[in-house]
């Protein structure tokens, strides 16, 4: 339930010109806060909505319809500046060019102190933030959204804002922006052999060790998948994850296609539009397929699915059904009963949740009907 602390009276029938939207970082953040950025622009349809969005993922919402400008934010330049007078200089031009932007609103969906910093030093009049954020940053806010149940998913939780402004009637609509060139180019290295093949993306990283299923277990279910000649597995991963999918495919006896590494963002999102089916963890690409309406298995153990699992889509789960899960634990050697959550999940279970849902995909309702 969203709450206020400002006492200009109420937001949702106030008017603004030149929003901020700041929610710099990770990839599943980013995609969990498109369905504010859509709800800004039916609200406000004449506004100047910019998106302040760490430098590394300006691709994924460079030349968004919703987005009149996008503001990158170089955190690890900005990092220096305790020790590094150029790298303090242009921290403080880059609070000097957002003042200039002369925003009314500044919405931080981020919640850290660096962000909610951010809100106040942009200069908006009104700024809004999470009411439990971490860090100090709600000091920062003059207006607050209120602590979010603990099984609110983490889309609901950004969605709080839109009670606040007046946009609570509008549905949530994710409305990503796939890049044409990167279509093209995903096609590209998708040809050779796979054009009548169903295709199926493994997606074995995660930020969190002990979300991973083992390489062995995905090397099983990959060689299961592609045993009846009709589909192909594509494995898919960014350039830190480039050594375990390799791993992967080493230990495969069929042929899958190893494209870890070898895209930016928005091929890779060009890429999930294109397969047919997704197989991931509890991770960014996965939301990513979410926002694209693909159908996805998602592998969980210490993380809540209701939180920040597949949005809306809990049947795409396949998870164990344990008393200490979710636990939360980053770290292998946190887990007293040996990472029982993903060692205990079978690979039979796994490969038949993709298969039945390939059965609930388009492409594949259409080609055995």
């Amino acid at each position: 339930m969203a709450e206020t602390t400002h006492t200009g009276g109420s937001l949702a029938q106030r008017s603004f010109d030149r929003i901020l939207l700041i929610k710099p970082s990770s990839l599943g953040d980013v995609i969990h806060a498109l369905p504010v950025l859509h709800g800004l622009r039916r609200r406000y349809p004449d506004a100047t909505i910019d998106w302040l969005v760490e430098s590394s993922l300006v691709e994924l919402v460079e030349g968004h319809a919703d987005v009149d400008r996008i503001v990158p934010f170089d955190r690890r330049r900005f990092g220096r500046m305790g020790y590094s007078m150029r790298a303090a200089g242009r921290f403080v031009g880059f609070i000097r060019a957002i003042r200039e932007r002369a925003y009314d609103l500044a919405i931080d969906l981020q919640g850290l102190f660096r962000s909610g910093f951010l809100a106040r030093a942009c200069g908006a009049s009104v700024r809004i933030g999470f009411d439990d954020a971490r860090e100090g940053a709600a000091m920062f806010y003059t207006h607050h959204v209120g602590p979010a149940p603990n099984d609110m998913h983490a889309v609901d939780r950004n969605y709080q804002v839109a009670d606040l402004l007046g946009f609570g009637d509008v549905p949530v609509t994710f409305n990503f922006r796939v890049d044409p060139k990167a279509r093209d180019e995903a096609r590209s290295l998708l040809a050779g052999g796979s054009d009548d093949k169903t295709l199926i993306a493994i997606v074995p990283g995660a930020r969190w060790e002990t979300k991973r299923w083992a390489p062995k277990r995905f090397a099983e279910a990959i060689d299961q998948l592609a045993d009846d000649g009709r589909a192909k597995c594509v494995v898919l991963g960014g350039p830190d994850e480039a050594t375990l999918c390799s791993h992967i495919c080493e230990l495969c006896t069929s042929d899958p296609l190893n494209l870890a590494g070898r895209t930016g963002l928005s091929t890779l999102a060009a890429l999930v539009e294109s397969v047919d089916v997704l197989l991931c963890h509890d991770s960014g690409v996965m939301h990513l397929a979410v926002a694209l309406h693909k159908p996805l298995v998602c592998l969980t153990g210490p993380t809540n699915p209701r939180r920040t699992g597949p949005y809306r889509r809990l049947a795409d789960v396949v998870r164990l059904s344990l008393e200490c899960s979710p636990c939360y634990y980053r770290k292998l050697s946190q887990c007293p009963i040996d990472h029982e959550c993903m060692r205990e999940l079978p690979t039979s279970a796994v490969v038949e949740a993709v298969r039945r849902a390939l059965h609930k995909s388009p492409a594949h309702a259409e080609t055995s009907g």
